[in-house]
């Protein structure tokens, strides 16, 4: 799409880019991706100002952690009846097209649920249509704004732009929970809400500003029938996709219900506030930033990082259920949130690197729909565990099969390919690793 002479008359890219691979903040020299990045971070603090406060105004009309778990499975449902057609949407039409038109739905939505709060007319159903509306958008803009990254920096800066996008929807997780903890409880949660509508004017200024020929376009794929059987062929075929998909689908399903679990543990456990709540956001926002960080520096995914984190996700949870006071509970979300996100980066780029440009758009939307469309399925279940046996108990299933899943996806690979695991206690070495099978024979 043109957006005037001076956004499209620029010189074509250089391999500049491509050479400029190293650093934590590699992709950033890239101007588009700059554009991108700045209007992200602004709607990703509107979008998360907008989450907190909607799961306290659900709780607030309710009182039940499974309305907020009903609200969270509206949002993330389309995504689950509907997320490979976005797929192929976004492998048929230009991607910065298609998320001009997302955004813009998505400020609209905001400032409609705005409108309804600051005027006092605010039901929960009211909450629902919208939550269902956004996921409705949702199934477009995901898989479009996730391979529109390749587009933006090419195929050299990739894992680190990934990367660089989850620091940056981290780096608005610290802010916007803080900011609509102070106005729920000083102005109302409406003024949270309008400021998540206008947001949006960010990311569509800045999608706006690119200059379209410094792009790297994927190739469209032409209307044609069968494409959503091809795309499902395709990802069945290779285990490298498979096994993080199956993954992240038990994670995203069970371990990262999150507004139930922390509404939970900051209302009915600890007996705090919306304050509570947000500083509880707040700290897992912050490991979550340092795992996004950390990831955004290393040059490679391997799959024992993911399968290793996600263990190790579970296993943390676990504990936080069964923290005796909110210090320790504090605590512990900070390493959650840096080895949660480590979980799903690795799981990302590992699924974006391996996908092939023309099938990328329709990976990722199964790969999202597997993520997030497991929540209509995840948070229902969950939240009636937490009210029914209480929100410690919810956590420590969520915990105990994100460990399971992540325990099992690394037995399934090593009988893929050939692999069994060495332990060496060796000082400098991997403690514990996978190695072929002959290369044990010939060590023994």
């Amino acid at each position: 799409m043109s957006t005037g002479s001076g956004a499209d008359s620029a010189p074509a890219p250089t391999s500049t880019h491509e050479s400029k691979t190293g650093g934590t903040f590699s992709s950033l020299k890239i101007r588009n991706y700059r554009l991108f990045a700045t209007g992200a971070v602004i709607s990703n603090t509107g979008t998360w100002m907008s989450r907190i406060t909607q799961d306290w105004l659900v709780l607030s009309l309710t009182g039940s952690a499974a309305a907020v778990g009903i609200t969270t499975a509206l949002q993330f449902l389309p995504m689950l009846l509907f997320g490979l057609y976005g797929g192929v949407i976004a492998d048929r039409l230009p991607k910065r097209r298609l998320l001009l038109i997302s955004q813009a739905a998505l400020g609209m939505c905001g400032l409609a649920l705005a409108a309804l709060t600051l005027s006092g007319v605010v039901q929960v159903w009211h909450v629902y249509l919208i939550a269902f509306l956004l996921g409705m958008v949702t199934v477009v803009d995901n898989p479009a704004r996730q391979s529109f990254v390749s587009e933006m920096v090419g195929p050299a800066q990739l894992r680190n732009a990934v990367s660089l996008n989850s620091a940056n929807f981290q780096s608005a997780r610290l802010i916007g929970p803080a900011v609509a903890g102070v106005l729920i409880t000083t102005v109302g949660s409406g003024w949270a809400f309008l400021l998540n509508g206008l947001s949006f004017a960010a990311p569509l200024v800045g999608l706006l500003m690119m200059r379209t020929s410094e792009l790297h376009p994927s190739v469209t794929v032409k209307r044609a029938k069968g494409q959503l059987r091809e795309g499902l062929r395709y990802v069945s075929g290779r285990p490298e996709l498979v096994w993080p998909i199956v993954l992240v689908g038990f994670v995203g399903t069970f371990g990262f219900n999150f507004p139930i679990f922390l509404t939970a543990f900051a209302d009915d456990i600890f007996h705090g506030g919306a304050g509570m709540y947000s500083f509880f956001n707040i700290l897992m926002a912050a490991g979550s930033l340092a795992g996004a960080l950390l990831a955004a520096r290393r040059r490679s995914s391997r799959l024992r990082m993911l399968v290793g984190a996600g263990t190790v996700f579970g296993v943390l949870e676990i504990a936080a259920s069964l923290s005796p006071s909110v210090w320790l509970f504090s605590l512990l979300l900070v390493p959650i949130g840096m080895i949660g996100l480590t979980t799903n980066i690795s799981a990302n780029t590992s699924v974006q690197m391996a996908a092939d440009p023309e099938m990328r758009g329709r990976v990722m939307s199964l790969y999202m729909m597997v993520f997030a469309g497991g929540t209509p399925v995840g948070a229902p279940i969950v939240g009636w565990i937490s009210d029914t046996y209480g929100a410690r108990t919810g956590m420590a299933v969520g915990g105990a099969i994100s460990m399971l899943a992540a325990l099992g996806v690394g037995f399934a690979l090593t009988r893929v390919g050939g692999l069994r695991i060495k332990v060496d206690l060796r000082p400098g070495r991997p403690h514990v690793r996978f190695v072929p099978r002959e290369q044990l024979a010939t060590a023994a």
